[in-house]
């Protein structure tokens, strides 16, 4: 089922954002960084030495893995030739990884890991200490760097922080975020999103977003970003020119925004004008294709000249650094060769390279084109000294090298994790409660029957559904009987369920919905649904307690009229399953408001208020 879409309104606050933006000087719009006469210094005479080579390698930034890399190993002699061979401008720090088996049937192998923070300093010491010229690296650190680093402070995802509405906490994460980065050595975050997920079926951004009203994104993305700018971590804005109003995933097609000028203006850009404003340092193009702004087919922003180099260097005026989205994904892959697309990207107006599926073919692309004039001197010249300027303003002409010694103190750490579990516990949100049952009124002897459903069991790797919630579900009921549902589920084994849940005083589920890129995927199997949807009316014939926890996507309740009480958490992992049990037993007040429109059900600021009904626990944090 496709939820109807809610109509865009230009609201008073999005006005206000628009005529800021508006009326701001290109000064305040991303000018470069103001130097010191010894980082001037630097960048004049870096550049009168470099070679052609040099400088075409600055324009790449590939990838590696927060993982043990032994220096006698081909890993890190690939990394290696990456520095001194092609001269790469920095490096991108992912997590980690294991090889998945490519069978059908039992696909339930989980691929993603998380990195290290130690082997990451560790390896980027090792690449500083190689290169001729400091190395600027790059993280996808939206929710802070435990987002791809274990040990490291996990953020609740975007969409959280917009039902928390708490512009400080906002602040809060992204002065962490920008401790903890810089701290591994990564003083670049591809953060903030600044989508505005305006879009039900939208399988890649959803919960990455702030919400749906640009003026909320635009607040909470420049809290966020000033946070980490006081710490010595520039922001990225993305995925320009706008990524949430789509249903196609980039990483496996290319998604085409058919709206027209003024409403992109009113949505879409709104919340990037006043960002740059706000003084954002770099931008991230996005796979998407805009006929509003370039009518070329098969022309994502990637690539498009009308849209990098004329709209925002030209009209919007921004002047900072831009770097392209994965090259990696299929919104460019299937569209042409690694080398051409590099060109292209180029070509468009963008700085930087970012993650290309074949780093040798793109470097011998650019130089091809430079040499052969179809690049100038003068286009190639431009953005190295923007990259340049770029690493003297954050200070790597000074000092490159990282205190591995210093990494425990500042990565992770309590009063860190407090910040991520006050945002997680405000941002819950009950959107129904029919029956008056949120928090439970239970005896600790009743019996709870707690179903853990599942979009499909494979990849859970990092988040491993409900190994918090049942052991904190437990502390309160001693008699729990939990059941792991999916769409590997049979008939039979429904059935079963459906049976027995007349025994129970109370059912508690926790459904855990994706919308994890490359995956195609979002919502739950239609048996599953059916089965919640009839223990809705079963129970409705008792009143028994049936209380719905979402986490994840959550656009899920569109299509689940029939459950009487639904919270809705955004997120993943342990920490929104602890604020979760918290809520629902009455040991935290629930406050969250809706930063979406629930198409057909509930409008955006909706959400049901709790009191704490019994104290919290005064044991430390588990």
């Amino acid at each position: 089922m496709i939820p109807t879409r809610r109509r865009p309104v230009l609201t008073a606050a999005l006005a206000a954002i628009v005529a800021t933006a508006t009326l701001a000087t290109l000064a305040a719009q991303g000018v470069p960084p103001t130097l010191d006469k010894n980082a001037e210094r630097w960048v004049e005479q870096t550049f009168r030495k470099m070679t052609l080579d040099q400088k075409v390698g600055q324009l790449l930034v590939p990838a590696f893995q927060a993982e043990f890399i032994s220096a006698d190993s081909d890993a890190f002699e690939e990394l290696e030739k990456l520095v001194t061979q092609y001269h790469v401008g920095g490096f991108h720090v992912f997590g980690g990884s294991d090889p998945v088996p490519p069978v059908l049937l039992n696909s339930n192998y989980a691929g993603v890991r998380l990195g290290h923070p130690l082997e990451a300093a560790a390896t980027i010491n090792r690449l500083q200490a190689k290169s001729a010229i400091p190395l600027l690296n790059t993280g996808d650190f939206e929710g802070g760097i435990g987002f791809r680093i274990r040990g490291g402070t996990a953020f609740p995802r975007a969409m959280a922080f917009g039902a928390a509405g708490d512009e400080q906490l906002a602040y809060e994460a992204g002065r962490i975020t920008g401790i903890e980065s810089r701290a591994i050595g990564v003083p670049v975050n591809f953060a903030p999103v600044v989508d505005v997920n305006n879009n039900a079926r939208n399988p890649v951004i959803n919960t990455r977003s702030y919400g749906e009203d640009p003026a909320l994104v635009a607040k909470l993305a420049n809290a966020f970003s000033r946070g980490m700018r006081e710490q010595g971590v520039w922001s990225t804005l993305k995925h320009f020119p706008g990524h949430g109003d789509t249903d196609v995933d980039s990483h496996l097609g290319l998604p085409v925004i058919k709206h027209d000028r003024a409403r992109l203006d009113q949505i879409e850009l709104a919340p990037f004008r006043a960002a740059i404003a706000d003084g954002a340092e770099a931008v991230m193009t996005g796979h998407i294709e805009l006929p509003a702004l370039d009518p070329t087919p098969n022309t994502p922003t990637t690539l498009s000249q009308k849209t990098t180099s004329g709209f925002l260097r030209g009209e919007m005026g921004f002047k900072g650094l831009i770097y392209t989205d994965s090259m990696g994904m299929q919104g460019v892959t299937k569209l042409m060769p690694p080398g051409e697309a590099a060109v292209r990207a180029f070509e468009a107006g963008n700085d930087v390279i970012l993650h290309s599926p074949d780093d040798a073919a793109a470097f011998a692309a650019i130089k091809e084109a430079v040499e052969k004039g179809r690049i100038s001197q003068a286009r190639l010249d431009e953005s190295v000294r923007r990259i340049l300027r770029a690493k003297a303003a954050l200070g790597l002409h000074r000092e490159r090298m990282l205190d591995l010694n210093a990494i425990p103190a500042k990565v992770g750490g309590r009063a860190h994790q407090a910040v991520a579990d006050a945002v997680s516990q405000k941002a819950i949100t009950l959107v129904k409660d029919e029956r008056n049952a949120v928090p439970l009124a239970l005896p600790k002897e009743a019996n709870i029957l707690y179903l853990s459903v599942l979009d499909y069991p494979s990849g859970w790797g990092i988040a491993a559904p409900s190994a918090t919630f049942i052991p904190e579900l437990r502390k309160h009921y001693e008699r729990v009987t939990a059941i792991e549902l999916s769409d590997r589920t049979t008939a039979s084994e429904l059935e079963l369920v459906r049976a027995t849940a007349r025994q129970y005083d109370a059912i508690v589920v926790s459904m855990f919905v994706r919308t994890a890129s490359f995956s195609g995927r979002m919502d739950l199997a239609g048996p599953v649904v059916r089965l919640l949807n009839e223990l809705a009316r079963q129970t409705a014939q008792t009143n028994t307690p049936y209380v719905v926890v979402s986490f994840g996507n959550p656009y899920v309740a569109t299509f689940m009229t029939e459950l009487p009480a639904l919270l809705l958490t955004y997120d993943f992992y342990s920490r929104p399953e602890r604020s979760a049990v918290k809520a629902i037993v009455g040991e935290a007040p629930i406050t969250g408001k809706l930063p979406i429109t629930l198409p057909g059900l509930f409008p955006v600021g909706h959400g049901l208020e709790r009191a704490a009904t019994k104290p919290a626990p005064t044991s430390a944090r588990q």
